[in-house]
């Protein structure tokens, strides 16, 4: 065997024993399949884009104080409107618009009273509205916002802090897609002149909201995701 012969096989038998002597973790990290994939971060708001809200999936809860120690339950079956959502906070939007008329409380007699003029005045005021721009994150899907309430036809500023529940992925290609939401909020009935004759009695001059909101809405997509 020639020099130059023993010399090719010298090198190629050394080039085979170096790739041998490779830890085996370092082989494997060249490979991309074997890499661990990135965590995905969850979605803390909707995809862009106007959604309406569903009043066959959507309502709004209260409670009110009753006595001071008591607790008076009830909600609004008729609840509609849009949201915007965007990937700029300042752009998302609320709009919410719900049928005074729907309220129930599971008692009719109780319910009578509160349609009268003495609390929601349906007849006169047969919608409250509630419109919000502009949005703050709180923490993970939970936001916050400053919108006004209109309610017997008085209009106060009153801040929602909602959350995002995530959108459905079981939709079918063609229909709109679908979102979620909770919100949470509280007032003061007397600041809209509402329940006159007991408030004195029942809440004295407190300042602390006696009125708790409470809203899950479903919303569909109005125009197309972005």
């Amino acid at each position: 065997m020639t020099f130059k012969k023993l010399f090719n096989v010298c090198a190629l038998g050394g080039l085979v024993l170096t790739l041998c002597a490779m830890p085996s973790a370092r082989i494997a990290a060249a490979d991309p399949a074997t890499q661990p994939a990135q965590k995905r971060m969850p979605q803390t708001l909707p995809t862009s884009g106007t959604y309406n809200i569903d009043p066959n999936h959507s309502f709004a809860y209260f409670g009110a104080r009753h006595h001071v120690v008591g607790l008076v339950r009830g909600r609004f079956d008729k609840v509609a409107g849009t949201i915007t959502a965007s990937q700029d906070p300042a752009a998302c939007s609320i709009d919410i618009t719900i049928d005074a008329s729907s309220i129930s409380t599971q008692n009719t007699e109780r319910d009578e009273d509160l349609r009268s003029p003495d609390y929601f005045d349906v007849k006169k005021f047969p919608t409250m509205t509630y419109h919000g721009r502009g949005i703050r994150h709180v923490s993970g899907s939970a936001w916050t916002m400053d919108g006004s309430l209109t309610m017997h036809g008085v209009t106060k500023v009153v801040p929602l802090t909602f959350t995002f529940n995530g959108m459905d992925s079981s939709v079918e290609p063609g229909n709109p897609a679908r979102a979620s939401f909770h919100g949470l909020a509280a007032t003061r009935r007397a600041e809209f002149g509402m329940g006159n004759r007991d408030n004195l009695f029942e809440l004295g001059s407190s300042t602390t909201p006696d009125v708790q909101i409470e809203i899950d809405v479903e919303v569909s997509a109005k125009s197309s995701p972005q």
